[in-house]
């Protein structure tokens, strides 16, 4: 009788269109759209501007799903841009992203959201609001902020760093109620602003007194950050690649739809902001949707919808605690990141030291000002898009026998062309104006290269003392 073996184990093909475009929708409507208007308005002053901003940053975003899609179908792998990026350009390339992920991808959005969701219930206890600092250090945009709104963010991530260690399957519960009730709160808001708020379309044609005199143009390119961030989580299919029916066909779809559909919640949800509020009233505002909730519907209602924001912002944070170290776990079983984020707890089965390791460095985040915070995320995150798409060129000339996607190939290379024009455009602008967030995201993204130097030449001496001593 011969040996038995046992088949090896792969992930089962089992999501269809509709699971992957909701995990789309679910990865991307996040602290962005909460909290974004306000800043926009006084970036732009424009409510015609404000709303074609958010058109350009969904088209930007269905341009990178369509290159994405065709990146994930010919490379199903876990770890999304830092495998790309390593087949395509090495694996310096691949490290250094799995370190912007670690910083600009988890922890600096994660330290966004928790700050933003205390200026929510500031609403109710207005100490919680970041302009309410008990403490400040230093003076400018890098003064250091601490205060209720550090305390309530550090305590949330503290909260589900805990959790997330103590296992998944709390979190995963948690997080589908949490994901539902914020798609209900968007849908809720939008339908009952227009229907039954009392706000005013005139608002749509008045104005406000700029706050910077950059020309449009240049503000409108680096202002593309912000979108930038409330758009991130686009890409989210990709790494659920192997688990997708019939991929050629699921991902493409579940990229468009999501990225589409979130794009119309968008575009919704600020026409009812706008409505509710003028743009001078709202200009520096965080916790806009409060805003415009209070003028809309009196101060009762817009305590409840005050409250369901901050909820749906506790979504946003869950998902990035949990999903995070679960792309460092990953990345580090296959080389890219550090051999600790592979351990595993022998108990409670989870990746704790990539856990904790976010943690610790997402409270170090939440002193840093908000819209600095936001614009470094935006301003790195589009990096690792753009090296992405340049990695999908560079892969589509490499290797003849590349899956093309038919809406990549219409045009060859226009859509890839266009999203890398305007990583570059608002790159260019964003270091002519904002010179040293600039500088801090390009630092964070030089000391991944030179940390995964270090590691490789250290490595390289340990290996040749072995061998000589043998």
């Amino acid at each position: 009788m011969g040996v038995v073996t046992e088949p090896p184990r792969t992930l089962l093909r089992q999501l269809g269109v509709v699971s992957a475009t909701a995990l789309v929708v679910s990865n991307m409507v996040g602290t962005g759209v909460f909290t974004t208007t306000g800043f926009l308005a006084g970036d732009l002053g424009s409510a015609k501007l404000i709303l074609l901003i958010w058109i350009v940053g969904g088209l930007c975003a269905m341009a990178g799903a369509f290159c994405y899609s065709e990146l994930g179908i010919n490379y199903p792998k876990s770890g999304g841009e830092y495998y790309y990026l390593t087949q395509a350009l090495g694996p310096t390339w691949g490290f250094m992203s799995g370190w912007v992920s670690f910083f600009a991808g988890f922890s600096a959005p994660i330290a966004a959201a928790a700050l933003a969701l205390s200026d929510y219930l500031g609403y109710f206890i207005p100490a919680l609001k970041q302009d309410h600092p008990t403490i400040t250090l230093g003076s400018g945009d890098w003064a250091i902020h601490l205060g209720g709104a550090q305390f309530v963010a550090s305590a949330l991530v503290v909260i589900f760093t805990i959790v997330n260690c103590l296992g998944v399957k709390k979190s995963a519960t948690l997080q589908n109620a949490l994901t539902a009730l914020k798609l209900l709160v968007i849908a809720a808001f939008i339908i009952m602003g227009i229907s039954i708020g009392r706000g005013d379309w005139a608002h749509l044609s008045m104005n406000a007194n700029r706050w910077t005199t950059t020309p449009i143009p240049a503000q409108f390119a680096a202002s593309l950050f912000w979108i930038y961030v409330a758009y991130s989580g686009w890409n989210a299919a990709t790494y659920i690649a192997e688990e997708l029916k019939n991929p050629t066909r699921t991902l493409p779809l579940a990229l468009t739809l999501g990225a589409a559909l979130v794009a119309v919640l968008y575009l919704g949800l600020n026409l009812v902001f706008i409505y509710g509020a003028p743009l001078e009233q709202m200009k520096g505002v965080v916790a806009v949707g409060s805003l415009a909730a209070s003028n809309l519907f009196g101060p009762r209602v817009a305590g409840a919808f005050s409250l369901l924001m901050a909820l749906s912002l506790m979504a946003t944070i869950n998902a990035m605690v949990t999903v995070g170290p679960r792309v460092y776990y990953a990345m580090a079983k296959n080389g890219a990141f550090f051999s600790g984020a592979a351990k595993l707890h022998p108990d409670w089965h989870t990746p704790v030291n990539a856990i904790l390791w976010q943690g610790i460095c997402t409270v170090l985040m939440t002193v840093t000002p908000f819209p600095k915070l936001v614009i470094y995320i935006g301003f790195t995150l589009n990096f690792t898009a753009v090296m992405a798409v340049v990695s999908l060129m560079v892969l589509r000339h490499r290797h003849p026998e590349w899956r093309k996607l038919s809406v990549v190939s219409f045009a060859y290379p226009l859509i890839p062309v266009l999203f890398l024009m305007v990583g570059v455009w608002i790159t260019y602008y964003g270091i002519q104006l904002q010179p040293v967030v600039s500088a801090a995201a390009a630092g964070t993204i030089a000391a991944g290269a030179l940390v995964y130097r270090i590691r490789v030449q250290t490595r390289s001496a340990s290996l040749a003392h072995f061998r000589g001593s043998v």
